[in-house]
C-alpha cells in the first residue's frame, strides 16, 4: 500500500470534512456521489460509488483501490474489515459481491478461457505468469476442467502496468494463439513481441477495485473473491456450497 494511505489508515480514521449533505444517509437518502468524490480526492481515491452500509452511521464507498468506510458525517475515514456478529459474516466480503458481479460483465470477451468439456461452474482467475502458485494451478487445468470447472484468465501484473511483466502479458494477450502463449508463459518461456489493442490495463484496474493486491486472486459467479490458490478438491467443495 502507498504511503499517502498506510500511514493514516493505521490508525483506522482519517479526518476530512464532506458536505452536510452527507447526513442525508440518516433519512434512508442516497448519499452524494460528487460531494464524497471530491472529500477523498486527497487520499487519491477516486470513486465509484458510494451506498449506506448495513453498518449504522456508516457509508461504504467502492474505489479503485477497493471499499472502504467513512462515518455518516464525513468526519473519519475507515480501513479495515467489518464482522457483522449477529449474522456471522463479513460485511465487506458481502457488500463486494454485488459490485464484482456488476463489474465482470465488463471483462467479456477479453479473458482467455480453458472451458471444462462438461462445464458445471465459471470461475475468473485474476494472474500473473511470473507467479508460482499462478504457475501451479495452471499445471492442474486438466483436473479443474475435468471437474467440470472453467477457469476465465484476467491480467494481473503484480509489479503493475509499467513493468516488465505487464509487457509480457500485452505480447500474450495480443498472439494469435493466447491459449498456447498463457502456456509458454507459465513455463517461463517468452513469447515474441506482438502489439495490439489489449485488456491488460483494464483488468488490472478492475482487479485494483475489487482489492485485488496479489495472485491467483479467483472470482466466483457469485462475484465471491477467494484470494490465493485452491487445490481443486477445495475450490469444488466452494464452488458446491455458494
Amino acid at each position: 500500500m502507498n504511503n499517502w494511505l498506510s500511514v493514516g489508515l493505521t490508525l483506522g480514521m482519517l479526518g476530512f470534512g464532506l458536505s452536510a449533505s452527507v447526513t442525508a444517509q440518516q433519512q434512508n437518502e442516497a448519499p452524494e456521489l460528487a460531494e464524497i468524490s471530491q472529500s477523498l480526492a486527497p487520499l487519491g481515491l477516486q470513486v465509484n460509488a458510494v451506498a449506506n452500509s448495513p453498518m449504522p452511521g456508516l457509508l461504504q464507498v467502492f474505489t479503485q483501490r477497493g471499499l472502504f468506510f467513512t462515518s455518516s458525517d464525513g468526519r473519519f475515514f475507515l480501513e479495515g474489515n467489518i464482522y457483522d456478529l449477529q449474522q456471522g459474516e463479513l460485511v465487506n466480503d458481502v457488500q463486494m459481491r454485488n459490485y464484482i458481479k456488476q463489474k465482470l460483465p465488463s471483462v467479456a470477451g477479453s479473458y482467455i478461457e480453458y472451458k471444462a468439456p462438461d462445464e458445471k461452474y465459471v470461475v475468473y482467475a485474476f494472474t500473473d505468469p511470473t507467479c508460482g502458485y499462478c504457475q501451479k494451478l495452471h499445471n492442474e487445468m486438466k483436473q479443474y476442467n475435468d471437474a467440470g470447472i472453467t477457469l476465465r484468465y484476467l491480467a494481473f501484473p503484480r509489479g503493475g502496468l509499467t513493468s516488465k511483466t505487464a509487457l509480457d502479458m500485452q505480447h500474450l494477450w495480443c498472439s494469435r494463439n493466447q491459449q498456447k502463449a498463457m502456456d509458454l508463459a507459465k513455463d517461463n518461456k517468452r513469447n515474441p513481441p506482438a502489439m495490439c489493442d489489449n485488456p491488460v490495463k483494464m483488468h488490472y484496474e478492475l482487479g485494483q477495485s475489487f482489492g485485488i493486491n496479489g495472485t491467483p486472486a479467483l472470482v466466483l459467479a457469485n462475484g465471491r473473491l477467494i484470494p490465493g490458490y485452491q487445490p481443486v478438491a477445495g475450490l469444488l467443495k466452494q464452488l458446491e456450497t455458494n
